[in-house]
């Protein structure tokens, strides 16, 4: 087998999960080839982009995979930033949580770990905040970066400068497999034409798409719609987390507003009058005078979520096709940690305690009573 072959890898998705694993292997002279049916439709353009490891409450193995995340961000933004040339929006700015009692700030998951706020501290973080939040959470230590304008875009230009090829308009019809070890894909192109792509080693990133390209992928839809709005510079400096709604302010003053979550709407496109309207109430009671703030554009995506809201890392049930995917509402934040445990995992390179617990227990494994 030549060494071009030797050294290539198809990455089956082409969202943030795709894209982070595409510039890991590409700027470690891999060959690289992403099969995307539709970019835009991945959950990655679509987020609010925050780092929240703690803000989001998570715990037990999936706080320490977020926490490590955090960890490798910076460094990873900045390599991509130098391969792309764009800023893209990485900011700890902290992340309040409002409460209106003592008792349910601290049965919050991570309330150890935040800043506690009375009502005149929460109204000097955020002046003009709803009244009837009595008490708050500050996470100083999360923040966001702008995924939807910049990280997305940056990703896609550093992939191509690290030679990454697309094949966009895809879909993925089937893996072709030998003796229970891949082989290839077959796809229908752009063009509407049969290609069989053939290479040794691929990886399943397709988001909330992947039952649909691996049926044993557990993997379910769970839509959000998402709106943003315009208000003026620097009004609000933190990102607001309330019980079913957040405002990430960006640095020229657009705020995005998220997210419903619709375990059953399948894969239906489109905002509605309920999204939207749930969005609004939930405008108004955090910070009511952002209201009367224009909305600038509705969007909405699908989130791939696990039966029990892990994601999937590691290896498949068919030898040299490997899984990274079901990363549900944090795909932004575990990009980075990730995209690193693949390649390592993959090349067999040596992987660290924590690494490997990770992978132990996010294998696709745990699933096999499911399946």
């Amino acid at each position: 087998m030549n060494s071009e072959i030797e050294n290539s890898i198809l990455i089956l998705g082409g969202g943030l999960i795709g894209l982070s694993i595409a510039y890991e292997f590409a700027r470690k002279n891999y060959k690289v080839q992403i099969i995307s049916r539709n970019r835009s439709e991945a959950a990655g353009f679509v987020a609010a982009g925050m780092l929240a490891p703690h803000a989001e409450g998570l715990e037990d193995d999936l706080l320490d995979f977020g926490k490590a995340s955090q960890k490798l961000i910076p460094e990873w933004i900045k390599n991509i930033e130098n391969d792309s040339g764009i800023n893209c929006g990485l900011k700890q700015c902290g992340i309040l949580l409002p409460f209106k009692s003592i008792k349910n700030l601290k049965k919050f998951p991570t309330y150890e770990y935040g800043q506690y706020l009375n009502q005149n501290d929460l109204n000097r973080e955020i002046h003009g905040l709803n009244k009837s939040w009595k008490h708050g959470l500050l996470f100083a230590q999360d923040g966001q970066i702008d995924n939807r304008r910049r990280l997305m875009r940056a990703l896609e230009i550093a992939c191509t400068v690290n030679n990454v090829k697309f094949q966009e308009g895809s879909e993925i019809k089937e893996i072709i497999s030998e003796k229970n070890h891949f082989v290839g894909v077959n796809i229908l192109n752009a063009t509407g034409e049969t290609q069989s792509i053939f290479c040794k080693k691929a990886i399943v990133c397709c988001g909330a798409w992947s039952k649909q390209v691996v049926n044993e992928i557990p993997i379910d839809p769970v839509k959000g719609q998402m709106l943003s709005i315009q208000g003026p510079i620097k009004k609000l400096n933190k990102i607001l987390f309330g019980p079913k709604t957040y405002l990430v302010p960006r640095e020229d003053g657009l705020i995005v507003v998220g997210a419903t979550v619709e375990k059953n709407a399948n894969f239906n496109k489109g905002n509605t009058p309920q999204g939207i309207k749930e969005l609004q109430i939930g405008i108004n009671s955090l910070f009511p005078e952002a209201i009367l703030w224009p909305q600038m554009e509705h969007w909405w995506g699908f989130r791939p979520s696990t039966p029990d809201l892990k994601p999937i890392i590691g290896e498949s049930k068919i030898r040299n096709l490997f899984i990274a995917t079901g990363h549900y509402r944090n795909g932004v934040l575990f990009s980075a940690i990730t995209s690193n445990i693949m390649y390592k995992f993959i090349q067999n390179e040596h992987l660290k305690e924590s690494e490997q617990k990770f992978i132990n227990n996010f294998s696709l494994k745990r699933f096999s009573a499911i399946s």
